[in-house]
């Protein structure tokens, strides 16, 4: 079990889902804290099969990204990998959310996201059914702005939606694939494990 913040005893897991294209130890570090914050039993890392909302660059496979998943949270016994949206093929979060409660019952869910993902999630298909399924927990992003994040806050409500002060970390996917592409090697950026596949498998470069 991870430090506790709130209710003691309540049985309570998070889902993180993303294209983790790559994974970077930024969504490691955000994982990590909101764990802390939540006491949660554990953070199900979710690699999409391909999300609706948002496109999977530079022709990296689903099992490619959901391998460089499992590197990333290797010798952190809170963090799993679930391949359920990739086996299934499902699209929308809310069926991601709705098997995950199947699979534990009597367990609240909490999605985790950062805050650009909040200012998106008006657009997200069926977003109120979304949260009577789970409640968000939300990382600040740098550059994001925090009187819009607090507005989409109370749109939401304040118990579906809660924003947590994770460390703020400067790093994207797309930077990395982008430094990558330019000849530069990501180390610091991803774990060991990630870099070493990325150089093994030739990801990112130019053909």
């Amino acid at each position: 079990m991870c430090a506790a913040e709130e209710t003691v005893g309540e049985a309570r897991i998070g889902l993180f889902g993303g294209s983790f294209n790559p994974p970077h130890l930024g969504h490691l570090i955000m994982a990590s804290e909101i764990c802390t914050f939540l006491n949660l039993e554990k953070v199900v890392f979710m690699p999409a099969a391909q999300p609706p909302h948002k496109a999977v660059a530079d022709d990296v496979t689903a099992e490619q990204r959901l391998e460089m998943t499992r590197l990333a949270v290797v010798g952190d016994k809170r963090f799993e990998v679930s391949a359920l949206e990739i086996e299934l093929g499902l699209s929308y979060t809310l069926d991601t959310v709705a098997e995950i409660r199947a699979l534990h019952e009597g367990y609240r869910i909490y999605f985790l996201m950062g805050s650009d993902s909040l200012l998106q999630f008006g657009n997200w298909h069926q977003p109120g059914a979304i949260l009577m399924l789970c409640r968000l927990a939300v990382a600040p992003r740098i550059g994001d702005d925090a009187g819009r994040i607090q507005e989409e806050v109370q749109r939401w409500g304040r118990k579906s939606v809660s924003v947590y002060p994770t460390t703020p970390i400067g790093i994207s996917s797309r930077e990395i694939r982008g430094m990558v592409y330019g000849g530069a090697a990501p180390t610091y950026f991803v774990p060991p494990a990630v870099e070493a596949y990325i150089a093994e498998h030739g990801l990112y470069r130019a053909s």
